[in-house]
This record gives structure tokens, sequence and C-alpha cells, in this order.
């Protein structure tokens, strides 16, 4: 079963996580991309490893910029190694460009 990370514990993910925090028992994070077209490509391939992970994002997407929070709902609504894993995973998305030209980071 899954256990909710410590403090310490989240801590330490964000430091190999550029870019994400904690807000409100959640990791959090702004993407601006280049284009709705750009967003929509971006979410697609994430949706592709969250359906793997079995965990799947709390999203919304506005032209082009995509905010995603991640926490496990099963042990209500707080940040689990499962959260950090697909965080990760979308960490390696937005390095990689994953055929999105102008992938930037939240700007603030």
């Amino acid at each position: 079963m899954l256990t909710p990370l410590t403090s310490d514990e989240i801590a330490r993910a964000l430091a190999s996580l550029p870019g994400w925090s904690l807000k409100l028992n959640a990791l959090t994070r702004s993407f601006n991309l280049g284009s709705f077209r750009e967003a929509m490509c971006f979410m697609g391939r994430i949706a592709f490893e969250a359906e793997e992970l079995n965990h799947h994002p709390e999203w919304t997407n506005v032209y082009d910029r995509v905010v995603i929070r991640l926490n496990t709902h099963d042990v209500g609504g707080v940040v689990t190694a499962r959260d950090v894993a697909l965080a990760l995973r979308i960490q390696r998305i937005a390095e990689k460009g994953a055929g999105i030209s102008s992938l930037a980071a939240e700007r603030g």
C-alpha cells in the first residue's frame, strides 16, 4: 500500500524536480508551451506515462499553458512515491521536448 511521504522525503524529491513545488498537498508545476497544439502534444505524451503508472494527474490547460497537480487520492490526497515517479517522468518529457519545439517552464 502507498504511504504518504514525509516533509523531508518531499523536499528531497523536489530537489531533483526543477520548477516543481509543494502546494496544497500536491506536487505542482506549470508549463508554458509555444501553442495550443504543443500543449496538447505534451499532455498526450504525459497521458501514456500516467496510464502506465495507473496514476492520473489533475491538470488544466488554457491555450499554451498546462498546470499539473499530483497527489494520491487513495491515501487522502497527499504526496506519495507514485506522485514523485510521475513527476520525474513528466520532467523527462519536458526536458527532452518530446516533439515539442518550444517548451518553457512557467515564468513565475
